[in-house]
């Protein structure tokens, strides 16, 4: 291929897809623990340039999360507490004394929110009027208006936290504007010796990547935006109309704009997959859609449901996350693959076909068992079924 003609956009999709997923969601998540799932949605809102709401109290590495993010793309950050006085200059930048002398109201904002790639608000519902409509016109449009003064702004992404959701109607557009939410509570006291291991390698690791190479940078996440438009969301268009309906049947509130928008999630997640269709397995984000606490299991439960109906071929080349609700059973997965070690022996070339199919669902499953050990012992046996296959006449 001539070095000035684009890729083709699905080697674009499995290769933009394959490094966001690689090289800078699951680094994070050796260093987070408990955190996984949290990662993979700021992945997916990265992916789609959509908006992520983490609800949780102080301390439980929300900053921490976003700043590992961009630093593995080089990517620019804004990080800010709000509060009910936080004013528009703390936020978009005061307004440029030179340009002010000549009659002009221009604002520097070097260093402020429309520079940055990630912005993180935290206590977001803090946000008074006085910023509240320029905030939004950030988060809906990605525009940052002041006066006469109107321009487009970098940003990749928006992240917004607090540890309590919106009780003022004025701040529900806010909330609204934010697609995805997730709960990000404190590692339970299990988990407290793995967290504090994990923090002090993280500064080590943070020194390492000052000055490295990335493999993937701000540029390239662009570039996975405008391959949204081309994924084809055909396959999907009937079981995602009948899961709105359900939900909205169970009393979870999806306007139209809102499924619209729902849309660029779905596939979001095809193109973290590789994909440049979208096949039922995507429909997983819809379980982080919720506007309360009361309503997370009924949305876990529907969307479980509708995943049902997945094909072991679409299971095989979805989001793992997809998997989340049906958590592998270790024993259960080392018998299934022993069993297709022994099928390999005896197989003749149709029942290899369908044995190749089974090992492709195996594989994708064994990545979800919770125990590292045996995740890792789990993913070894795979690994070598591979190479039995490919190499067998």
């Amino acid at each position: 291929m001539d070095a000035a003609t684009p890729p083709h956009p699905e080697l674009s999709a499995q290769r933009l897809g394959g490094l966001l997923r690689a090289e800078v969601l699951e680094p994070l998540k050796s260093s987070f623990v408990g955190k996984d799932e949290i990662i993979d949605l700021l992945g997916l809102c990265l992916a789609a340039r959509e908006n992520l709401f983490l609800l949780g109290p102080p301390g439980t590495a929300k900053s921490a999360l976003v700043q590992g993010v961009a630093r593995q793309i080089e990517g620019r950050v804004f990080d800010y507490l709000l509060t009910r006085f936080t004013e528009p200059n703390e936020i978009f930048g005061p307004f440029d004394i030179r340009k002010l002398r000549e009659g002009e109201l221009e604002t520097n904002t070097a260093g402020m929110l429309p520079e940055a790639d990630f912005v993180f608000l935290d206590e977001l519902l803090n946000a008074n009027s006085a910023i509240l409509n320029s905030l939004l016109l950030v988060l809906n449009e990605r525009v940052f208006r002041r006066g006469r003064e109107t321009r487009p702004l970098p940003t990749l992404m928006v992240v917004g936290a607090s540890n309590h959701l919106p009780e003022d109607e004025a701040l529900g557009a806010l909330f609204d504007r934010f697609l995805v939410r997730v709960n990000c509570p404190n590692v339970p006291d299990e988990g407290l010796e793995q967290v504090l291991a994990a923090g002090w390698r993280l500064d080590q690791r943070t020194e390492k990547l000052n000055g490295a190479t990335h493999p993937i940078n701000a540029d390239d996440i662009r570039g996975l935006h405008g391959l949204i438009p081309q994924v084809s969301l055909e396959a999907i268009r009937t079981p995602f109309v009948e899961l709105v309906l359900r939900l909205r049947g169970a009393g979870i509130t999806i306007s139209d704009r809102r499924a619209v928008k729902l849309q660029r999630l779905v596939a979001a997640s095809a193109l973290l997959c590789g994909r440049l269709a979208a096949n039922v397995t995507d429909l997983w984000v819809l379980r982080y859609i919720w506007d309360s606490e009361d309503e997370q299991e009924i949305l876990s439960s529907l969307v479980s449901q509708a995943l049902e109906s997945a094909t072991d071929e679409a299971r095989a080349g979805g989001h793992p996350r997809s998997l989340v609700s049906e958590a592998p059973d270790p024993e259960q997965l080392h018998s299934d693959l022993s069993q297709l070690a022994a099928a390999l022996q005896a197989g003749d070339e149709v029942e290899r076909s369908r044995l190749r199919d089974r090992l492709t669902l195996l594989t994708a499953r064994c990545q979800w068992v919770p125990d590292a050990q045996q995740r890792t012992f789990l993913e070894a046996e795979a690994t070598n079924l591979w190479r039995t296959l490919e190499t067998q006449p």
